[in-house]
This record gives structure tokens, C-alpha cells and sequence, in this order.
């Protein structure tokens, strides 16, 4: 089991149906010790169990912090009682549609609060202790909205643009340590939150793929997993497309 022995903690895997919960299964499988984060404990508690009745994949501890990323001392008591970790996933996101003159301040600080300050804070508190244990590994979640011009995107983008733009800077200032830092950038996902909102051919956005359809989130987390381990261990900086092609036509 690849990360054996290893502590993941994976933002935004408070729910059952998400990119997070989808991650933190494949890390369990490969023997991890999870820390879960999300605000809500009872949905929580959902993913814990659910990740628990996976039987024998996984070897490793399950646990799930209350946090809100959007609050700056949220996101230090989640670095706090996370402690020590080898894994930083940060896939915590909330995303505004909007064109540019509709679009409201609140929510748009409310998107940089949470996909770029977040993860900057996480990174800050954590990387020092991953290089202090012998390094480690931080998969932060892009999307090929940082990368494509897409009419009511601009805020949602911006802040994806900006964490890739972070991807690359950490990448230079942690290699010393040991420390990996890659992105990965998912394309038309069926998270049970997209579905809910979009419904189930989610507008078809899967056309507009190289492969004509929409990936499931166990898709895109082995491609975080991958990066997330030593498999990886010559990558550092890298902004990985798991997209269908999205970006590549």
C-alpha cells in the first residue's frame, strides 16, 4: 500500500458524492490516515462511515474535522488539530456564476476566501511541518476554468488561475524541502453538487470534451492520488489536466 504509514488531509471531503470524499477513498485504499475536513459534522460523520464500509481497502485511521475554510481562524484551528501530515489535499471550492457587470462583492470574496486564501494559510502552516518530518506532498484541485474563457466564469477562474499561479511558486519554494506541490485541473465532473444543480447530463458539458462525456470524481482522484504519492516523486510544479481533452481542442 502505497501510502501506508502516511496522514492525508483532504479540504473540502465533507460529503458524500464530492471530489473529496472520491479522493480520500482512493488514499484510504492505498493505506493513508485520513483527516476529512468540512462544516458539516453530521454529513461528516456520513463520509467517515462510508469510507469505513470499504472493509479491508483500507488499513489506515479515519477522522473528521469540523472547519470552515472561509474563516481565517477556522483554517488555523484546522491546521492545529490536523498536526502533522505527509498529504495536503486542497480541494476545499465554492464557486460563483455570474457575468461580470451581475456580479455581487460578497461572493466574490467569499470564492477568494475560500479557493485561494485557504489553501494559501493551509500551505503556509503545513509544508514547515511535512519538511521538518522529511517532506511530503500538496495537491491543490484547479479546474480548466483557470485556463478557458467561459462567460460567467470570471471570478470562479480567477481564483483557480491564481492557485495554479501558487502551484508553481510553492513548487520553487519548498523543493529544498522536500516538499512536492502540483495541481490538478478537472474538467465536467459529476459531483453529487454539479448533479443537483445541473442535472443529470450537467447541460452537456461533456461534449464539449475530446471524449464526448463527463468524468466521475473516481476518475479525477486517482490522477490526485497519483500525484499525492511517491509514484510522483520527480513532479513538482506540474498543472495536470484530467479534463476529457476539454483543453486540449
Amino acid at each position: 500500500m502505497e501510502c501506508a504509514g502516511k496522514t492525508a488531509l483532504v479540504t473540502g471531503s465533507g460529503a458524500i458524492g464530492g471530489l473529496g470524499h472520491a479522493t480520500a477513498k482512493v488514499l484510504a485504499a492505498g493505506g493513508a490516515d485520513l483527516i476529512l475536513t468540512g462544516i458539516d459534522p453530521q454529513r461528516g460523520a456520513q463520509v467517515a462511515e462510508d469510507l469505513g464500509a470499504a472493509g479491508g481497502e483500507s488499513t489506515g485511521t479515519v477522522r473528521f474535522v469540523a472547519a470552515d475554510v472561509s474563516d481565517v481562524s477556522g483554517v488555523r484551528r484546522l491546521a492545529v488539530e490536523a498536526g502533522a501530515v505527509d498529504i495536503l489535499v486542497n480541494n476545499a471550492s465554492t464557486m460563483t456564476i455570474s457575468l461580470t457587470t451581475e456580479q455581487d462583492a460578497e461572493s466574490y470574496e467569499a470564492a477568494f476566501a475560500v479557493n485561494v486564501r485557504a489553501p494559501f494559510l493551509l500551505t503556509a502552516l503545513l509544508a514547515e511541518k511535512m519538511a521538518a518530518g522529511g517532506g511530503g506532498s500538496i495537491v491543490n484541485v484547479s479546474s480548466t476554468a483557470a485556463g478557458l474563457g467561459m462567460p460567467g466564469m470570471a471570478v470562479y477562474g480567477a481564483t483557480k488561475a491564481a492557485l495554479e499561479s501558487l502551484t508553481r511558486t510553492w513548487a520553487a519554494e519548498f523543493a529544498e524541502s522536500n516538499v512536492r506541490v502540483n495541481a490538478v485541473a478537472p474538467g465536467p465532473m459529476r459531483t453529487s453538487k454539479v448533479i443537483a444543480a445541473m442535472g443529470p447530463d450537467m447541460g452537456g458539458m461533456g461534449l464539449t470534451t475530446a471524449i464526448k462525456r463527463t468524468s466521475d470524481p473516481a476518475e479525477v482522484a486517482q490522477v490526485i492520488a497519483f500525484l499525492a504519492s511517491d509514484r510522483a516523486s520527480y513532479m513538482t510544479g506540474a498543472v495536470v489536466a484530467a479534463d476529457g481533452g476539454r483543453t486540449a481542442i
